[in-house]
């Protein structure tokens, strides 16, 4: 069995109650069923997949831990996110849009939130308009900003634009025509 409370048969991760994490178990297969048995006594029972690499997981075999985080949707961080105010939410939706896949940024947005007890919402809010304008998509970025007390200091102005749009000497796309 693996460090947490999964057993691999053919490329495959089953769950087992995690109290039997490194436990000794043994497996019965069939064409459609994993049976895992610990001292001839079924433990769990899976339907068999063929998906390489890939867990199956019953909850019941989860800690309550990860049951509780199981509850949070994207949806929901965004929810609870908007009631700090709108930045918040763009921010924390801009950290789960930047993942793979957007539980990977759950962490990273329950810590901003986190922020917002220790700092305060309005300071929260402030940090979370500059990171979105620095593209600081994170909790690090949030967190210093608070740190450093930016999140008080007006946002910088964009910079001038360097080229003018309208000039008598820029052709634009109907001269190359």
């Amino acid at each position: 069995m693996n460090i947490d409370y999964h057993v691999e048969v053919d490329h495959h991760y089953y769950s087992v109650p995690y109290q039997l994490a490194r436990e000794v178990v043994d497996v019965r297969l069939s064409a459609t069923t994993v049976e895992i048995l610990q001292r001839g006594r079924r433990v769990a029972s899976h339907l068999r997949s063929g998906m390489r690499g890939k867990p199956t997981t019953a909850s019941e075999h989860m800690p309550e831990s990860h049951r509780r985080h199981l509850e949070w949707t994207p949806g929901r961080i965004v929810r609870w996110a908007e009631e700090t105010g709108p930045q918040t939410a763009s921010l924390v939706k801009a950290v789960m849009e930047g993942r793979p896949h957007p539980e990977q940024g759950y962490r990273s947005c329950l810590g901003i939130m986190r922020l917002g007890k220790r700092y305060g919402e309005g300071r929260l809010e402030a940090a979370c308009t500059r990171a979105l304008a620095i593209r600081g998509h994170s909790y690090r970025s949030v967190e210093s900003i608070l740190k450093n007390g930016l999140d008080r200091q007006p946002l910088p102005e964009a910079p001038p634009e360097l080229i003018p749009r309208d000039h008598e000497n820029l052709r634009g796309p109907a001269y190359y025509r």
